[in-house]
C-alpha cells in the first residue's frame, strides 16, 4: 500500500483515502489537509453536502472529534463552478455520494498540476462498489484503503453493516442512508450480514 509520506509523485496526482465507516476516512484527509496548509499550499475542501452528522454542513468532521471548513457540494459541476482556481491542493470528503463526472474532474485538475485528495466509502452497505470510488482507486497515483475493528469479532473490518431497528438491512433498501454508529457498525467479511430482498433467494439456501 502506497504512503504519501514515502512517496510523492511530481506534478499533479491524486490520492485516495477509502474504506469502511470508523476506519478514519475523514480523520486521515484533514491530517493531509492540515499538513498542505503547514506547507503554505492553498488549499480547498470540499464534501458531500449530504454528510452532516459529526460538524455541520459547512465542516468535515471526523469520528474522533477533529474538523476543519469545507465547501458542501453535491456534483462535479458544483466543484467546478466553485474551484479556486488558485488552489494547488483540493481535497474532497465523501467522494462516494457524488456523480461520476467527478471522475474526469479529478483527472483535469491533476493533469494541471493540482494535488486532489479525495476520501471515500467504497462499498456500500450490500459490500458492492460505491458511486465513483472504483473509477477513482483505479485513476490515481496513491491509494491507501483503511480498515476499522469489527464489532463482533475484532478481526479487521471491510464491510459497512447497515441495521434497521437493529437488524440487518434488505438488499434492496436504498444504496444511501446517511447514519451514524446507531445505523450502521463495521464488520468484517465473514460477520457481515444483508438480508434478501423480498422475493430474492439467500445465497447457499435452497
Amino acid at each position: 500500500m502506497a504512503s504519501t509520506g514515502s512517496f510523492l509523485p511530481s506534478g499533479g496526482w491524486v490520492e485516495v483515502v477509502a474504506g469502511v465507516m470508523f476506519s478514519g476516512k475523514s480523520e486521515e484527509l484533514i491530517r493531509r489537509v492540515r499538513r498542505a496548509i503547514i506547507a503554505k499550499k492553498r488549499v480547498q475542501v470540499f464534501k458531500s453536502h449530504l454528510d452532516d452528522r459529526y460538524a455541520g454542513v459547512f465542516r468535515i468532521g471526523s469520528h474522533d472529534g477533529r474538523t476543519i471548513d469545507a465547501v458542501p457540494v453535491d456534483s462535479a459541476e458544483q466543484i467546478r463552478l466553485r474551484l479556486d482556481p488558485m488552489a494547488q491542493v483540493i481535497a474532497i470528503d465523501e467522494v462516494q455520494f457524488l456523480d461520476a463526472a467527478v471522475v474526469p474532474l479529478v483527472n483535469a485538475l491533476a493533469a494541471r498540476g493540482r494535488r486532489v485528495i479525495c476520501a471515500g466509502t467504497d462499498t456500500d452497505f450490500r459490500g458492492e462498489p460505491f458511486g465513483p470510488m472504483p473509477q477513482l482507486m483505479c485513476v490515481a497515483e496513491l491509494v491507501d484503503k483503511l480498515h476499522a475493528i469489527c464489532v463482533l469479532c475484532g478481526a479487521p473490518a471491510s464491510r459497512n453493516q447497515r441495521l434497521i431497528d437493529g437488524k440487518p438491512a434488505r438488499y434492496d433498501s436504498p444504496v444511501v442512508m446517511v447514519g451514524g454508529a446507531d445505523s450502521y457498525e463495521a464488520r468484517c467479511r465473514a460477520c457481515h450480514k444483508v438480508e434478501p430482498a423480498e422475493g430474492q433467494m439467500e445465497l447457499g439456501r435452497d
